[in-house]
C-alpha cells in the first residue's frame, strides 16, 4: 500500500534508521564518571640503565634529597656541570605537572653526596657524554 511517495516499507525503514543514528549518538555523549589524567612513565621502560647526561644551564640550582618543593636541600650545583640522569618522575606541585629528574655525578662537597634530584627544566639532556661535556663547554665560556 503507497501513502504518497513513500511505501510503508520505506517508511519502516527511515524510522528504524532514525532510531538506530539516535541510538548511536546518544551513547556515544555518555560521559565516563571517572575520569583520571593519563601520565607519562616515569622512565622509559626497556631503555638503557640511565636515560643520558644532563648540562645544568642555570647560575646555580639545589640538589635535592626527593622530588618536589618538599625536599631537603642537599648541596648546589653550578652552571656548566654535567651529570648523569638515571630516572625520570612526574609530579604535580600546585594543580601543575613538573618534570624531576634523579642525577649522580661527582659533586664536590663536604658530605660525599653523589645522588640527588634536580627540577629538569634547569638543564638539557643529551644521549651522550661528549655531546653533554661539549655544550658545558659552551655555557662556561
Amino acid at each position: 500500500m503507497k501513502i504518497g511517495r513513500f511505501t510503508i516499507k520505506n517508511q519502516l525503514y527511515t524510522l528504524l534508521f532514525l532510531t538506530l543514528f539516535i541510538l548511536t549518538v546518544l551513547s556515544a555523549c555518555k560521559r565516563s564518571v571517572n575520569e583520571n589524567p593519563v601520565l607519562p612513565p616515569e622512565t622509559r621502560p626497556l631503555t638503557r640503565e640511565f636515560i643520558g647526561y644532563g648540562v645544568i644551564i642555570d647560575s646555580f640550582t639545589h640538589l635535592m634529597d626527593e622530588p618536589g618543593v618538599g625536599g631537603i636541600s642537599m648541596g648546589y650545583l653550578r652552571q656548566g656541570l654535567v651529570v648523569r640522569v638515571l630516572e625520570r618522575r612526574q609530579i604535580i606541585n600546585s594543580g601543575n605537572f613538573e618534570s624531576w629528574v634523579l642525577v649522580e655525578g661527582n659533586f664536590q662537597n663536604p658530605e660525599n653526596i653523589n645522588r640527588g634530584w634536580l627540577q629538569e627544566a634547569i638543564m638539557e639532556i643529551y644521549n651522550n657524554e661528549s655531546r653533554a661535556n661539549t655544550a658545558s663547554r659552551t655555557i662556561i665560556r
